[in-house]
């Protein structure tokens, strides 16, 4: 086990990103970023992952920072539920 999920409580992963889409019902697309350096070049790349998350208040809205935290299956795509909205969008 990593120290990550040691510090947590349960095992959930917890991760942040922008909202991209609001579209759907109860669904948000959640853009991650991650920063990593480039096995060969030492480059450092950014790596944007599409999450989509349950959002069953349909609170978010696009362009929001958010939390999202990892859950079991929902549906065919989704894996993550909405925690918090962290910032609204301007």
């Amino acid at each position: 086990m990593t120290d990550v999920a040691a510090t947590r409580e349960n095992g959930r992963k917890v991760r942040e990103g922008i909202v991209i889409s609001d579209k759907m019902e109860q669904t948000i697309v959640v853009a991650i970023v991650e920063k990593v350096r480039h096995p060969r070049y030492g480059k450092t790349v950014q790596r944007t992952k599409k999450l989509y998350a349950h959002d069953a208040e349909q609170t978010a809205k696009i362009g929001d920072r958010v939390q999202i935290v990892e859950t079991r299956p929902l549906s065919k795509l989704k894996r993550w539920r909405l925690e918090s909205v962290l910032e609204r969008a301007r």
